[in-house]
């Protein structure tokens, strides 16, 4: 298990928990059916929609990633 780092800068004044913050409950409504995108099945598609979804920052934020893959069991 990957230790994932909250508190880490990654673009102008948003750290990894505000990121994961912003992403959460769409998340868990992904994961549990609740939303027109099924439930992530790999690594892949979870960094694809992280990416595409995070505020602002489009780039792969590995600690993000990371946490929500632990979450999901893909880990």
């Amino acid at each position: 298990m990957k230790k994932v780092n909250l508190d880490k800068h990654i673009w102008e004044g948003w750290t990894v928990r505000a990121f994961i913050e912003e992403l959460e409950l769409m998340f868990n409504m992904i994961m549990r059916n609740q939303s027109h995108i099924k439930p992530f099945e790999s690594r892949a598609e979870l960094k694809k929609w992280c990416m595409e979804n995070q505020p602002y920052y489009k780039k792969y934020i590995p600690d993000v990633v990371n946490y929500f893959a632990q979450k999901a069991g893909l880990s």
